[in-house]
């Protein structure tokens, strides 16, 4: 069901949310908890999806905040929706959409539909403000999600968030990379423990997965990486191969396509593993799964970036 609120207020948006709760049940309240998304007007729908499967794994309060960069000629207005039963999955969605000086208060937009005693997520799809810990979301947030790849330059935008990084902050570039890195611990973890001498990545050139996963190596492995870069592909396009190398031979991880890779190991059989390209929502419930900081993913901003040749300071 939908509810429209056109040149609304919060407050009205609130006890609207509990007369349709009271008069039909739809919303139930075992929500674990809010999750706030800010983007800007044309891009709701991808995360509303998104944030609707993930809430059958983390049944949660959806709010977004839309807010045009650029003036319009609506001013001083919010029109608001609220979604619940089969459109909004196992949560409650409430888009909210500010113009003019109302847009310019988000916390005062968001902190009375915050659901109480729950952790608060923040959520930029695409830009994001430089400092998100410091923004008026992020202050209020636990964790907050950011995704490099939704940025105009990638790999410029991975660079500030490492400048800027702050414990609970979080990056959709380094969730994608889940897979390759569970494949190569778990190589890495077999015999012969020989070091590695070499690391090879080919992946697109504005990639900031690609730029984090040769990081997180020359980190743990204290190994210069050369990487192999594309100039064709998009920022969130796949990372092609891995290849360590160490005295005994190559290992290469190689992707075959959306869903497969090939591995390839000295005294092996070739054989092909599981690596799906993670789609958005898969990114969303794993953050979702842990609202502590990742260490590792602050160890990899913070000092691996800095291992890069192209993104040293």
């Amino acid at each position: 069901m939908i509810f429209d609120l056109p040149d609304t207020t919060t407050a009205k948006v609130s006890k609207s949310l509990v007369n349709i709760r009271e008069e039909g049940g739809a919303v139930a309240l075992g929500r674990v908890l809010t999750l706030v998304i800010a983007t800007e007007p044309g891009h709701e729908e991808e995360a509303i999806a998104a944030a609707n499967e993930a809430s059958r794994e983390h049944p949660m309060r959806v709010i977004v905040l839309s807010i045009p960069h650029e003036r319009t000629n609506i001013t001083n207005r919010l029109d608001a929706e609220i979604r619940v039963g089969g459109d909004a999955g196992a949560s409650e969605v409430i888009i909210l959409r500010a113009y003019g000086e109302v847009g310019g208060d988000e916390r005062g937009l968001v902190n009375g539909l915050l659901l109480p005693d729950t952790p608060v997520v923040a959520w930029w799809p695409t830009e994001s403000p430089t400092v998100v810990s410091q923004s008026a979301l992020g202050e209020m947030a636990q964790c907050r999600i950011t995704d490099a790849a939704g940025s105009a330059d990638p790999v410029s935008r991975l660079t500030e968030l490492s400048t800027t990084y702050a414990p609970g902050d979080a990056d959709f570039a380094w969730t994608r990379i889940t897979g390759w890195r569970t494949q190569l611990a778990a190589v890495l973890d077999q015999p012969p423990h020989e070091p590695i001498t070499a690391i090879e990545i080919a992946c697109s050139s504005d990639s900031p997965s690609g730029q984090l996963l040769a990081a997180w190596l020359s980190l743990r492995l204290g190994v210069q990486v050369n990487m192999h870069v594309s100039h064709s592909e998009p920022a969130d396009g796949p990372i092609h191969h891995v290849i360590l190398t160490r005295s005994s031979g190559d290992i290469v991880l190689k992707r075959l396509n959306d869903k497969v890779a090939r591995l390839e190991q000295p005294g092996q059989p070739t054989h092909d593993v599981s690596l799906t390209r993670r789609s958005l929502r898969d990114c969303l419930a794993e953050e979702l799964r842990r609202l502590d900081p990742d260490i590792v993913y602050g160890d990899v901003i913070t000092q691996g970036l800095a291992l890069l040749p192209h993104t040293s300071s």
